[in-house]
């Protein structure tokens, strides 16, 4: 009886939760610009009673808000940043906006706003005395910088949970059963010596040499990395007019690998070829660590949980209006895209969204592979206590993430996706305060998985949030 009271405290959000996540959406920000999500997403719980604490971690646009007290304390996370160059109107064809602005090619207009919804709906749980402890929403900043949780993970915010609660828009419904890599985000800065290439070539200490030579390096080292691992750069900086050797010139790296331990090698490999090109070259470098995450730990008990949540709801309720503007989205696809979609499912969920442009109902994988060959920032929150996360379709089938179509299901007929994940949300978390056996489980499986390991933030101590820093990982 209490679970189905916390679906319809949901529901009577339903249009308030519409409403903001389209009013999110109307106004994209990058990471660590969020201002106005965020405000509208801590303002809307501050004005329920909840308790916020601003600027966690060094960032403005971060914040913690709870309610309640004692344990256990359950935490819901929430993500709204948007993506660069991705502006675009709810539409069936590439039109932006505004060209050159961003968009949420990521969903993440509706990701915050759905835990906002389910803190709500258990706030009133809490208040009607169905269940104790206290819950909390993290409003989380700069996931696609993989920055915000990282920060909030070093300054402790996550330290007292006894589990975390998530969840992703996509173009499927069910819970995260993968891990992911592990990564480093690292600049290294060369400095030489200006001259004209031309009348004093010699005098001359080129820092783009640096740069080159140090890729050239890299590349060699691709033979001894490990199975899975990826390294990928670019030259954000290079010098200026041809005939002028560059002083300064500036190579970007991403470190990747199944593991915290083998990114940690490799980054220092990375870091000894940098030091010979410098050397090679008779210039300087300097290490300017940006940001670093583990890998996904992921909790089956937590996830099994979830999936009896997903029995209970059900498909999410889109019209046959959703259904016939997500068709023609479907249909801009690329042929080769939505193959190699089906290719990523497991065999029973390929055969069951073959074919379909929009499909809702819940799966029990929606992956098949053991490992998602990118990086998120909610894995350092899965080191420190049993996290689960899960995906709602909130776009066509075969949509990629940071897609044009992305932005546009996200703004219409995907912003119902949103309150189908605040009542996932809110009701595995209901299930978790009135059965602490379920919690007990959690943490039996993440003990075991963690074993000796415990979490140690990959951020030097004197990092900073990398405020201008737009960039998708």
């Amino acid at each position: 009886m209490g679970k189905s009271r916390v679906y319809d405290a949901v529901e009577s959000e339903y249009d308030r939760l519409l409403t903001l996540a389209r009013d999110i959406w109307e106004q994209p920000e990058l990471g660590l610009e969020e201002e106005h999500a965020a405000y509208r997403l801590r303002t809307t719980l501050a004005e329920a009673g909840f308790e916020v604490e601003r600027g966690v971690g060094g960032m403005p646009t971060a914040f913690v808000a709870s309610y309640g007290t004692g344990d256990p304390t359950i935490g819901i996370l929430g993500e709204y940043d948007a993506l660069p160059e991705l502006s675009q109107t709810v539409s069936t064809c590439r039109e932006p906006v505004e060209v050159g602005e961003p968009g949420h090619g990521c969903g993440h207009n509706l990701f915050g706003v759905a835990g906002v919804g389910a803190a709500l709906a258990l706030k009133e749980a809490l208040d009607r005395g169905e269940i104790e402890g206290t819950i909390r929403f993290y409003g989380t900043p700069a996931e696609e910088t993989i920055v915000g949780k990282v920060y909030m993970a070093r300054a402790g915010v996550f330290d007292d949970l006894d589990a975390a609660l998530t969840w992703h828009p996509c173009d499927v419904t069910g819970p995260q059963r993968t891990s992911s890599l592990a990564v480093d985000s690292v600049k290294y800065s060369f400095e030489g010596t200006p001259a004209h290439a031309a009348q004093s070539p010699t005098a001359g200490r080129s820092a783009l040499d640096a740069v080159q030579l140090m890729n050239t390096g890299v590349e060699y080292l691709r033979e001894h990395i490990p199975d899975k691992a990826r390294i990928h750069y670019t030259i954000t900086e290079g010098g200026g007019a041809p005939n002028v050797v560059p002083a300064e010139a500036t190579a970007w790296y991403f470190v990747r690998a199944p593991t915290r331990p083998q990114v940690d090698r490799l980054s220092q490999r990375v870091q000894q070829i940098a030091e010979g090109a410098a050397l090679m070259t008779d210039t300087t470098v300097t290490r300017n660590y940006i940001t670093g995450a583990y890998e996904l730990l992921t909790n089956d008990t937590l996830a099994d949980l979830l999936w009896e949540t997903f029995e209970e709801l059900g498909p999410i309720d889109y019209s046959a209006a959703d259904r016939e503007f997500a068709a023609e989205l479907h249909d801009t696809i690329d042929e080769a895209a939505l193959d190699a979609r089906l290719k990523d499912l497991p065999a029973d969920a390929a055969r069951a969204v073959e074919g379909e442009s929009l499909y809702s109902t819940p799966l029990e994988r929606t992956d098949d592979a053991p490992l998602m060959l990118g990086s998120t920032d909610v894995s350092d929150v899965s080191w420190i206590t049993p996290t689960a996360q899960f995906r709602a379709a909130s776009w066509p089938v075969g949509t990629r993430p940071h897609t044009w179509q992305a932005v546009a299901a996200s703004g219409g007929f995907g912003r119902k996706s949103a309150p189908y994940a605040a009542k996932v949300l809110a009701g595995t978390a209901y299930d978790l305060f009135t059965d602490p056996k379920r919690l007990e489980a959690a943490w039996a499986e993440f003990e075991n998985a963690t074993g000796d390991r415990s979490y140690e933030s990959p951020l030097p101590d004197d990092a900073e949030p990398p405020f201008g820093v737009g960039f998708s990982p």
